[in-house]
């Protein structure tokens, strides 16, 4: 039993820290990008800015996941590194996006919320991936 209640406390402190680091994702790309978040998705329904902001989501997801099957055996430790390589994530892919505005025509997060689909959401979202691919790699 013991084992148990402390598998759901490592669980609850591993999903509150992935929480809050989505919550920052969220709020990392709402930064990036002009306008609410928010109101672009839920309001207006563009559909550039939900892959932007999913593909940042499954990326942090994917480091949290990551750092969390590679876990240290101390706890404290490994939710420490979960954070630290979360934290890192969310920078990695913020200067990536800065990158790839600054060797892209126009202001990319201008681009990435207009109504009509563009094709430089997807190279964003591919970018996202593979930032938080690299990170992951790194942890292992």
């Amino acid at each position: 039993m013991t084992d148990i209640i402390n598998g759901l406390g490592r669980a609850t402190a591993y999903g509150a820290l992935g929480v809050v680091l989505l919550v920052l994702g969220i709020f990392l790309i709402d930064a990036l990008t002009p306008g609410k978040l928010g109101r672009q998705i839920w309001e207006e329904r563009n559909r550039n800015a939900a892959l932007l902001l999913s593909s940042a989501l499954l990326g942090i997801g994917g480091i949290v996941f990551t750092s969390i099957w590679t876990t240290y055996e101390d706890f404290g430790k490994g939710l420490v590194s979960t954070a630290a390589f979360g934290l890192l994530g969310l920078v990695m892919m913020a200067a990536a996006f800065l990158v790839v505005d600054l060797v892209t025509p126009g202001k990319l997060g201008a681009t990435l919320v207009e109504r009509e689909p563009h094709p430089a959401v997807w190279v964003t979202a591919s970018c996202n991936l593979a930032v938080s691919a690299i990170v992951s790699a790194s942890i292992a």
